[in-house]
């Protein structure tokens, strides 16, 4: 098979495309032949580390986390997966050296959901990361549900911290999906339209306007829960638009990597800071992304493409380090690989 490896931490440059054997799923495994790869920051961050020349944790490392394709070998003991079964993968990564941009990968059958009929690869393989912080950054508020149906947000404002990316994408779906009033703030009419196509209800341009006052217009009682991308720039705005008891989770250091709280504003206002990262999350709460996550897509609430305000950008399995440079670059959308 084909697969992408790096041997040494760097620019996409590292990056090489090789011919390895396709292996036999462990016990508790399955192997997926993978149709579209999908790439998050998470992945070009690995790969560069902490500087050029340096060790992987394993000699030679697959990049890429999410993915989508077809189950085509089962390990003992795997019960609730099937040769043949259309599946999305999320973590594939993690702890180990197999992602996604390789035409097979085995992966344990926990990190391996089926698609509902109708799917297509393009989502499945948009879902992992981006879909399951969002999914976990709406469900810490202490007054809110700690898992997403249909009007599980009933009678919440959602406000969403820049819609445009692949996180706030997901979360304005899921938070419509939900039954929440969504804002969210972008940086240009570009954006506006995506995050508008994305659901949102109200779309609030910070470049042309003051965004806590338009926020406190909207929802002159306050926001309930923020899904926050940039708190280093966003901390006194989002203090001023929640509501009391409401809470802030923050999944990025966009413009930042340190913030200061003012106690008593905080204080006064009993605020909650969830700080999300997939990787430790725990297993309650992934599986709990995933089963919600799967119920969304049933209903169709989940889709991708330009005209759902994500656009695809698209690059063939030889050209992996151009889409890992592509989302380290900034591209609006999401970055796939036909595999």
């Amino acid at each position: 098979m084909r697969s992408v490896i790096y041997s040494q931490t760097g620019d996409p440059s590292v990056l090489r495309l090789v011919d390895r054997d396709v292996i036999e799923p462990a016990p508790g495994e399955v192997r997926v032949r993978v149709a579209v790869s999908g790439v998050n920051p998470t992945d070009w961050k690995s790969r560069a580390g902490s500087g050029h020349g340096a060790a992987p944790p394993f000699p030679e490392v697959t990049p890429n986390q999410d993915g989508a394709g077809v189950i085509d070998a089962v390990g003992e003991g795997v019960e609730n997966l099937a040769v043949g079964d259309r599946v999305w993968v999320y973590l594939a990564g993690h702890q180990r050296p197999t992602g996604t941009a390789q035409e097979y990968t085995n992966l344990p059958a926990t990190r391996v959901v089926r698609l509902p009929a109708g799917t297509s690869f393009d989502i499945g393989a948009s879902l992992g990361v981006p879909a399951m912080t969002a999914h976990r950054a709406l469900t810490v508020s202490e007054d809110g549900p700690k898992r997403l149906h249909p009007n599980a947000l009933a009678g919440k404002v959602v406000l969403v911290a820049g819609g445009a990316g692949a996180v706030g994408h997901a979360a304005i779906q899921l938070a419509r999906w939900a039954g929440a009033t969504v804002i969210t703030t972008i940086s240009g009419p570009v954006k506006a339209e995506l995050a508008t196509a994305a659901g949102a209800h109200h779309v609030i341009n910070y470049r042309d306007e003051d965004a806590a006052a338009a926020i406190s217009k909207l929802a002159p009682h306050g926001v309930d829960l923020i899904v926050e991308v940039a708190i280093a720039a966003n901390a006194q705005l989002d203090i001023d638009v929640l509501k009391p008891r409401g809470s802030i989770a923050i999944y990025a250091n966009d413009g930042g990597e340190e913030f200061r709280l003012d106690v008593r504003q905080n204080m006064i206002k009993n605020l909650r800071y969830q700080f999300v990262l997939l990787y430790s999350v725990g297993d309650a709460a992934l599986r709990a992304a995933v089963e919600d996550i799967t119920l969304a897509l049933a209903d169709e609430a989940l889709p991708v493409g330009e005209d759902s305000g994500l656009p695809l950008h698209r690059f063939p399995l030889a050209n992996t380090a151009d889409a890992h440079q592509a989302v380290q670059d900034g591209a609006v959308g999401k970055v796939l690989i036909d595999v």
